[in-house]
């Protein structure tokens, strides 16, 4: 085993490296969001960290080759491990509440709870270049090894924990796992041990352990809304309760957005804009099968299985544990046969059905992103295919209609307006036109010539926030031309 301590070293500290970077998106999303913006300084900022572990690892070695040295850094990188969860509370999250410069919050933060660790784990490969060619008579043969066993590790540590780790066990629980390799590989590390340095060990262990417990509450401490703080394949989802004043909400945050929340005492949706989607029961008098993008906690479809008994919906929801959220905090009732779940991506859903359906709604953008691959003219047709005649496609969109944030909308307005003979526009709120809002954008297969006149008071207060006269004259958005969402 002591023969293979460096290698095994190597290709830990690898993996542990690409473990770290996907936890460290986990754990700002909540506070940041998870963009390609995001995604993109925080990529950026672990790599400038390597950069310089491997540098100043380097430079450490060659004035001193001693793998007790390497054993006191690993030990180090332990720590900085082991306080992420404290410093999410004490440091992500009052930064991210004081600005709305998220990319800066983003920088900050990953280049001090995530940057320190990463720069300590990438200072074992000059370590170990050095430390395992002694002779220095076959130093591109050993750089070569530990540079491939190194990224070895870091092509395990992403599988495994992109596709096991995260959606099974936790962020919280990972960065335990860290922690505790990091500081057994310190102690095998070690040489020439003796009473005195286990006992130290040990002590050093139980501190590690201390803190990372410490960070599981002091995040409750701080987070008493938060009912369950849960990772999935794909995001970080909290269910927490919040209170207006006057109505307490369950809500479900995806991100940094509200996804989903409902009255906690009558169970109601909170969203407005849901209420939105019930404009096809005006515009398609026919309308019996609904088909909806992007169920969430599910909070529209089980008030549409409320309200409409003669009607049908299919819910695409790409996340199960979301479904599962549904079912355990939003009431969900799975076993209602007017009710289909397909654990499926919207776009594929789209590309691949032969079913067709009187109304499509679109809600799948997760808090202010949007996944663009749901908002090209390509998507759009690809609905419009899947449409009976006289269907209609309705869209959430959170845009300002004019001013700098007007982007959105404008391009999206377009793209309908290329797919569909008829589009209408309406606005959720009655604010101003420059305030970024949601905003229901409704394209109709064959024009809106099924009209339910008799449900016309029924939904008058929604008909009368539409939009007329709005005009665009952006390109439209396509899959090889996406200047908006995600």
């Amino acid at each position: 085993m002591k023969k293979y301590i460096m290698k095994i070293t190597v290709f830990l500290c690898g993996a542990l490296g690409m473990a770290l970077e996907l936890v460290a998106a986990r754990i700002l999303s909540p506070y940041v969001g998870s963009s390609n913006l995001i995604w993109t300084t925080i990529i950026g900022i672990m790599l400038t960290s390597m950069s310089i572990g491997y540098w100043l690892g380097g430079k450490i070695v060659d004035k001193k080759e001693d793998k007790n040295l390497l054993s006191l850094f690993l030990l180090a990188g332990a720590f900085f491990t082991s306080i992420i969860p404290i410093l999410e509370t004490l440091l992500v999250k009052p930064l991210s509440s004081i600005t709305n410069e998220l990319v800066l919050v983003a920088i900050i933060c990953s280049s001090i709870v995530f940057g320190i660790p990463s720069f300590i784990l990438a200072m074992v490969s000059p370590f170990a270049v050095k430390l395992e060619d002694k002779k220095h008579e076959e130093i591109g043969k050993t750089s070569g090894k530990i540079s491939s066993l190194s990224t070895i590790g870091s092509i395990v540590g992403t599988f495994v924990s992109g596709f096991l780790l995260i959606p099974n066990i936790g962020v919280r629980a990972i960065i335990l796992i860290i922690t505790i390799i990091l500081f057994l590989l310190s102690f095998m590390m070690f040489e020439n041990k003796n009473v005195k340095y286990s006992i130290c060990m040990v002590i050093c262990l139980c501190a590690l352990l201390g803190l990372n417990y410490y960070g599981k509450v002091i995040f409750e401490k701080y987070n008493t809304d938060i009912i369950r703080d849960v990772d999935s394949e794909y995001s970080r989802i909290w269910i927490k309760n919040v209170s207006t004043g006057e109505i307490n909400y369950k809500t479900m945050q995806v991100d940094t957005g509200l996804e989903s929340y409902i009255n906690s005492e009558t169970n109601e949706m909170g969203a407005a804009y849901l209420y939105y989607y019930d404009l096809f029961d005006y515009y398609n008098k026919d309308a019996k099968s609904t088909l909806m993008i992007g169920g969430a906690a599910y909070t529209y479809p089980t008030y549409y299985l409320n309200k409409y008994q003669d009607k049908t919906i299919d819910v695409a929801e790409i996340d199960s544990k979301m479904t599962e959220l549904a079912i355990e905090e939003f009431g969900l009732d799975v076993e209602n046969p007017r009710l289909k779940i397909y654990t499926q991506d919207g776009r594929s859903f789209l590309n691949n059905t032969k079913n067709k359906y009187d109304t499509i709604l679109i809600d799948a953008f997760k808090g202010l992103n949007a996944p663009f691959e749901l908002t090209t003219y390509e998507a759009l047709n690809k609905a419009k295919n899947a449409l009976n005649e006289n269907g209609i496609v309705i869209t959430n969109i959170i845009s300002s209609l004019e001013g700098k944030e007007d982007d959105f909308i404008k391009y999206e307005y377009a793209t309908y307006k290329a797919v569909f003979p008829e589009v209408k526009l309406f606005k959720v709120r009655d604010l101003e036109n420059s305030s970024r809002q949601n905003l229901i954008l409704v394209g109709f297969k064959n024009g809106d010539n099924n009209i339910n006149e008799e449900k016309y008071n029924e939904y008058k207060n929604l008909l009368d926030m539409e939009v007329k006269d709005f005009t665009s004259e952006r390109e439209i958005v396509t899959d090889h031309f996406a200047p908006i969402g995600d």
